[in-house]
């Protein structure tokens, strides 16, 4: 199955840092917001939150730059639903620019919260449904840079 599209913006002219490239941290800005368009695309949007009592949060997050964003270059964010249970979400990101070059994955892991309690809970049914659907890979075909974990590689390990 295919990426999903999930946001489209441009670099902003505040994004750009003294490198003259879009600064690191807004990176993460992207893909917050890509987040905020995963949860409207689930139903959780400022209305499905308050009818369910519900929200997500990001727990962890694995972000990698791959290449240099310029100002006011097109943006693209697509996902990939790696895996879920009850009440989690293992997404991965893929930004993307108006060439189709990988600028940067973020692999995230996202908890659904009970706004009443602040506790972690289930899904509500209907964005359950609309999880169920998004895409995922195929299996054992995970994006190259799913999995990955931080480190100095030495030979002597």
């Amino acid at each position: 199955m295919h990426p999903m599209t999930l946001l489209e913006t441009r670099v902003a002219p505040e994004w750009v840092d003294y490198n003259g490239h879009m600064n690191d941290a807004e990176y993460a800005r992207v893909f917050s917001l890509a987040v905020e368009a995963l949860m409207e695309h689930i139903g959780l949007d400022a209305e499905g939150r308050a009818r369910h009592a519900y929200t997500i949060y990001t727990l962890e997050t694995h972000l990698c730059y791959r290449s240099e964003a310029q100002e006011d270059e097109p943006l693209t964010v697509d996902l990939m639903l790696l895996d879920h249970d009850a009440k989690r979400l293992h997404v991965f990101f893929t930004m993307r620019d108006g060439e189709d070059r990988e600028l940067a994955t973020s692999e995230q892991m996202l908890m659904g919260m009970s706004t009443e309690s602040g506790r972690p809970g289930a899904f509500p049914e209907a964005v359950a449904e609309r999880i169920a659907v998004l895409p995922r890979p195929a299996d054992g075909e995970w994006p190259p840079l799913a999995g990955r974990r931080i480190g100095i590689p030495r030979h002597d390990r």
